[in-house]
């Protein structure tokens, strides 16, 4: 098995997504058992696998449809589905949140997720194999994972304690992964 081959579905670039897909799993995993920092933690093993893939792919030229579409799988697991469960379990865990106010914030961040899932799919629609363009239109899924995270930090340093608010924040964040927000490529 030649790792540096393009056609190998199992080149060193989509074994490093692949690592980041298991890297999303396992997190979610802690979240649901409450250890949010190993989830978060994963979270970040996730991330650096997300930039190293595509660098990987770049380098030695293994850029394929079949990566672009693994990656934005991994995406989606990773930036999207994972940080609105560590939101929701972290909010449930550290407000009291009434019925309302917990229904309406699982509402807002299915709202999120498809948000996310629709920018993914929109980005590989416009994407050529290995083009990087010099700006995003919106905000890439691992900013909004990034600005989701932030918000948990928020709310279990106590600084932020309404579940109101963590909705609308979500909601804006949404909001912006489809956007016309110009946001410079690393």
């Amino acid at each position: 098995m030649n790792l540096f081959d393009k056609d190998n579905r199992f080149n060193i670039a989509n074994l490093v997504t692949y690592v980041n897909v298991a890297a999303g799993v396992m997190a979610i995993y802690f979240i649901v058992k409450g250890d949010f920092f190993t989830a978060i933690v994963l979270a970040w093993i996730a991330g650096a696998c997300d930039i190293l893939d595509g660098k990987l792919a770049r380098k030695y030229k293994l850029s394929t449809e079949f990566g672009i579409q693994l990656d934005s799988f991994a995406d989606f697991l990773s930036f999207v589905v994972m940080p609105a469960f560590l939101l929701f379990y972290a909010v449930k865990h550290y407000l009291m949140l009434g019925s309302v106010e917990e229904i309406l914030l699982g509402i807002t961040l299915i709202v999120y997720i498809i948000s996310g899932l629709r920018r993914l799919v929109e980005f590989n629609l416009k994407v050529d194999v290995g083009e990087v363009e010099k700006y995003f239109e919106g905000v890439p899924t691992p900013l909004g994972a990034i600005l989701l995270w932030v918000l948990y930090l928020l709310v279990a340093y106590g600084m932020l304690q309404s579940g109101y608010i963590v909705l609308v924040f979500v909601a804006v964040i949404a909001w912006s992964l489809n956007s016309k927000l110009k946001i410079p490529h690393p």
